[in-house]
């Protein structure tokens, strides 16, 4: 007693719509998880941003950027106030293999911008693409 080429063919057909619909329904939640990661990324490195300046009574220079986090730069004006051990034990890259970037300058009404590209790694975008930066809640 075996299947007939009919049955093995149904079957196959179920197997793949059900593939079908588990892909429609997690790809959508892997971009959220993803948007969701470097949204977390950037408000630990704003934080890490913040402690900085209360130590330092600066924000890093755009020149500086974020590598001012890991370790002291060069022409910190009062090198003994900055944390031993830094205040990021490593800079994340954002979520799809991209440095995340900074401003010193806030370009959206804050003190200074961190943001990352999104997807697609260029400034600007919608939906997947879009910016992810600090100035959005």
């Amino acid at each position: 007693m075996g299947f007939t080429l009919v049955e093995l063919m149904v079957v196959i057909v179920i197997i793949g719509l059900l593939a079908t619909v588990v892909a429609i329904n997690v790809l959508p939640s892997q971009d959220k998880a993803m948007v969701g990661k470097a949204r977390a990324d950037i408000s630990v490195l704003e934080q890490a941003v913040e402690t900085y300046r209360l130590d330092n009574l600066t924000f890093p220079t755009e020149q500086q950027g974020l590598k001012a986090l890991t370790a002291p730069p060069a022409d910190l004006a009062r090198p003994e106030r900055y944390r031993q051990g830094g205040y990021v034990r490593r800079l994340p890259e954002d979520p799809w293999g991209n440095p995340y970037q900074y401003r010193r300058r806030s370009a959206h009404g804050g003190q200074f911008d961190i943001w990352s590209f999104g997807a697609d790694g260029q400034e600007g975008g919608e939906g997947n693409d879009a910016d992810i930066g600090n100035w959005q809640g």
